[in-house]
């Protein structure tokens, strides 16, 4: 489907009808419906192939391109028997006053679709089947027998009451209505439990996961009592598109060898990053490894430089101030994490460099560092101030600074301002070069003199 959406703002009512005037400044259009699912598995870098069917017209060739710009690559049946599907909502501070859809039947086209289905389903890894009841998967059965017959997993986004065309599949993912409209309104949390076990079971599902708005997500399993997963939302702008997220990193997780309930864990987290948008939208790498750093439960910022790029572009677009220090951090000790948390303070992101082991040899001597490269980083990543952690082998950061070009650069109070590795060409570029306070008796060598003492 396109997806095109009209923004501005309304204060007065129509003096026509009882209905706002919204006076538009702006307009977009994306790739919606299952077009969604493909963008949400290219952002993720993933492979993304998406077959379906569209109009030989103007809004087909429009939805090609957006699609082929971002990493998607097309492999549709172009009919000049249908028109492609198009929506167009009209939005006011963010909320949404109007739809306007404009459709019909796909089904004149499933046959055709069907064989060009066969033909892209053996190079897969994984396959979605987004439903929208527009006749595409019509006949769905047939398709879940190919994926089963290619030895694919097939995850299914279900639209309608008739769940058992979908029989055999890998996973469906029904939101909480769709799983009521199947198995009938849930008088209490058992009864839900009890019901979603036996769609599971009578489908022939390996998993069910069924999403549940402010309740989060359960996962129902062939293997394993049912996993119930909080929301992760923290503001709610818009549940566009946030199913299409939660199938897409479903099946990309298992696709990457992740279990049901890691994968379901990920599709989770998505969500709650999605709902926060406006529209329909993508979940990138990026925003789901620094949720998890928040979270503390993985994904931590250990970067090397070509990624680290990459997630600067990201902050920098999203207007975010980006903080860099750099050092050997070599038993790292209260005075680190002290000065680490001021430098966050500068910004919102903050990037530590840290010196590689034979950088520090140079710098410090043959008997540093105490701590090898790898796990000093580790532990600079588990900080709750730290964003991204990217190691170098100069003597200096000078070089990494000039590519980074943070917004703010950082070092402990026993510099001098001009004598900051970088610091000019931070400066030269619009960024701020500061000297943060000092934290007197706090020091590696000072650790390493007293355990020395210690021993004797």
């Amino acid at each position: 489907m396109l997806d095109e959406y009209w923004f501005g703002d309304t204060a007065r009512i129509s003096p026509e009808a009882p209905v706002p005037v919204v006076r538009t400044r702006s307009s977009e259009q994306r790739p919606g419906g299952a077009a969604n699912v493909a963008l949400n598995l290219a952002a993720l870098g993933a492979g993304s192939v998406l077959s379906a069917i569209i109009g030989a017209d103007d809004r087909g060739r429009l939805l090609t391109g957006l699609l082929e710009q971002r990493g998607v690559r097309c492999e549709l049946v172009r009919s000049p028997a249908v028109s492609t599907i198009h929506k167009l909502r009209v939005l006011a501070r963010s909320q949404q006053l109007l739809r306007v859809d404009a459709e019909q039947s796909l089904e004149p086209c499933a046959a055709e679709f069907g064989a060009l289905f066969a033909r892209q389903v053996a190079n897969a890894d994984a396959v979605v089947l987004s439903d929208y009841a527009k006749g595409t998967l019509s006949r769905a059965s047939e398709l879940v027998a190919a994926c089963r017959k290619a030895g694919v997993p097939v995850l299914i986004d279900p639209k309608g009451t008739d769940f058992k065309r979908y029989r055999g599949a890998f996973a469906l993912t029904p939101n909480r209505g769709e799983f009521e409209a199947v198995v009938g309104p849930c008088t209490d949390e058992a009864d839900f439990l009890r019901k979603g076990g036996l769609l599971r079971a009578e489908l022939d599902l390996q998993a069910l996961l069924v999403t549940r708005g402010e309740h989060g997500m359960t996962l129902f399993r062939n293997t394993a009592e049912p996993l119930t997963l909080p929301t992760r939302a923290r503001e709610v702008f818009d549940v566009t598109g946030a199913g299409d997220t939660v199938i897409a990193l479903l099946a990309a997780g298992l696709a990457a060898g992740l279990d049901a309930g890691e994968a379901a864990a990920l599709a989770n987290l998505g969500a709650g990053i999605v709902v926060g948008k406006i529209g329909v939208a993508t979940v990138s790498r990026s925003e789901l490894q620094r949720a998890l750093h928040a979270e503390g439960s993985g994904g931590r910022g250990l970067v090397e430089l070509p990624e680290l790029m990459a997630l600067v572009a990201e902050a920098k677009a999203r207007g975010e101030r980006v903080v860099l220090t750099n050092g050997c951090f070599d038993i790292l000790h209260a005075g680190h994490v002290s000065y680490l948390e001021e430098a966050k303070s500068c910004g919102d992101r903050l990037i530590v460099a840290v010196n590689d082991d034979a950088s520090t040899r140079r710098l410090k001597g043959p008997e540093r560092p105490i701590t090898p490269l790898a796990d000093r980083m580790a532990v600079l990543a588990g900080l709750a101030a730290v964003d991204w952690v990217v190691p170098f082998s100069e003597d200096t950061p000078a070089e990494l600074i000039g590519q980074v070009l943070p917004d703010v650069l950082v070092k402990g109070g026993d510099y001098r301002i001009d004598a900051i590795a970088g610091g000019a060409t931070v400066r030269e570029h619009g960024g701020e070069v500061r000297v943060l306070s000092f934290k007197p008796g706090r020091s590696t060598s000072a650790l390493i003199d007293a355990i020395r003492r210690h021993e004797k």
